[in-house]
């Protein structure tokens, strides 16, 4: 389909503890050297099942996933052996490419020993927020124990190689980006939408980020999400009105047309387009632009873009992985993609970089829709675990050890 001097990518694609999908360049050696690559774009699709890449196959685009697919090479038997699974330990995983007794993130929070306490795993209270008032900029890597990808570009290029890290999520952005990254930006919904930073990477945000945040382009999504197509092509999912799947705040019925203005301020405003696919749309417009004003992938020494999805998790834990708003969100997401490699191609231009796209975890269908389905599930009620390890320990060993 390609050309030998057609498009270099890998795509990478696993989801930790199910199989795994990666694509690679068809290039030969010589070909490699005679085009280096001058940017590797990584991609990282927030909660994105195996099964989502074959089941929506028909309807995605020549442009998205399956240019990838047909461009690259793919890989269906590769994973992270540990549990459980996390967008934190995750992206921790992606990026080191080792597992979180190794590297430290081992749950997106955890307990501390050190402190006795809980922590979050990107959480930095060393640090301020660069670009908000709030604390949802302190945040760091520094619970990250071992190097990145990311880093050890930054170490063989003596810091000349840029490392750009953004997501919806702080922990998406501040994970791949490593410790040496130059940036890693986060969303941060509220009455504006903005993108954010720690003081950790800059005590104050580039122009560029500024500007791009008083354009306000955010304020395009602030409509109602409705099917991308007609429903008749969503017969792959449940029906949309089901007891499986949680409404938005002020939502009688989880179902389309979900009316995002009237919902707006029940949901925190912009940080209702995290649960969205809007939420993609607006990733995509910000990498766009850091890939523009960052000038990525324009000279002889490789830079490093990492973007990570996070409407997908978002949309998969508040519908369920058999709702149409899943494979809408999916479908639109392949147009995102499609989106990005056009830019790509003309901006570092076709040949010049690699990609590689991938999960950090995936997710099981709705265990109330399984038992309906006759299938045996359930679910795990934490707190009678702990009752009972607690009341073992008190008998065995006597009162007062347990608090």
């Amino acid at each position: 389909m390609y050309a030998k001097n057609c498009l270099r990518f890998t795509a990478l694609y696993f989801f930790l503890f199910v199989s795994s999908l990666m694509f690679a360049q068809k290039a030969t050696e010589s070909e490699a050297m005679k085009a280096p690559t001058k940017l590797v774009v990584g991609v990282v699709v927030d909660q994105m099942r195996y099964d989502y890449l074959t089941r929506f196959w028909d309807q995605y685009s020549e442009g998205g996933f399956k240019r990838l697919v047909h461009g690259g090479f793919v890989a269906k038997n590769h994973h992270f052996n540990y549990a459980p699974t996390s967008t934190g330990p995750g992206h921790a995983s992606v990026y080191t490419g080792t597992t979180p007794a190794t590297h430290g993130i081992i749950g997106n929070d955890f307990f501390d020993i050190a402190s006795g306490s809980m922590v979050y795993c990107a959480g930095d209270d060393q640090y301020a927020s660069v670009g908000v008032s709030s604390d949802e900029g302190k945040m760091s890597p520094h619970r990250l124990l071992t190097s990145t990808m990311t880093d050890q570009l930054r170490l063989h290029y003596k810091n000349k190689a840029k490392v750009i890290s953004i997501s919806v999520k702080d922990r998406g952005a501040v994970l791949p980006g490593g410790h040496m990254a130059n940036a890693a930006y986060w969303f941060v919904g509220g009455e504006q939408g903005l993108w954010v930073t720690s003081t950790y990477y800059m005590d104050a945000l580039p122009k560029w980020v500024a500007d791009f945040n008083a354009q306000q382009s955010i304020a395009q999504y602030k409509k109602p999400w409705n099917l991308l197509y007609n429903e008749k092509k969503y017969d792959l999912s449940v029906a949309d009105d089901n007891l499986y799947e949680g409404p938005f705040k002020g939502e009688q019925k989880p179902v389309f047309p979900h009316d995002l203005p009237a919902l707006w301020n029940q949901n925190g405003g912009y940080g209702i387009l995290r649960a969205t696919p809007y939420g993609n749309s607006m990733l995509t417009d910000f990498a766009l632009e850091a890939l523009k004003q960052e000038d990525l992938g324009q000279d002889k020494t490789p830079d490093f873009l990492a973007i990570s999805y996070s409407s997908t998790d978002y949309v998969g834990h508040q519908f369920g992985v058999d709702s149409k708003e899943v494979q809408d969100t999916y479908l639109r997401l392949d147009l995102e993609i499609a989106r990005l490699l056009k830019a790509l191609d003309r901006q570092v231009g076709t040949g010049q970089y690699t990609l590689f796209l991938t999960a950090d975890h995936a997710a099981i269908p709705v265990p109330a829709y399984l038992q309906d389905q006759k299938i045996p599930a359930g679910y795990v009620e934490a707190n009678a675990i702990k009752q009972g390890i607690d009341q073992f320990v008190q008998d065995r060993f006597g009162a007062g050890l347990v608090s």
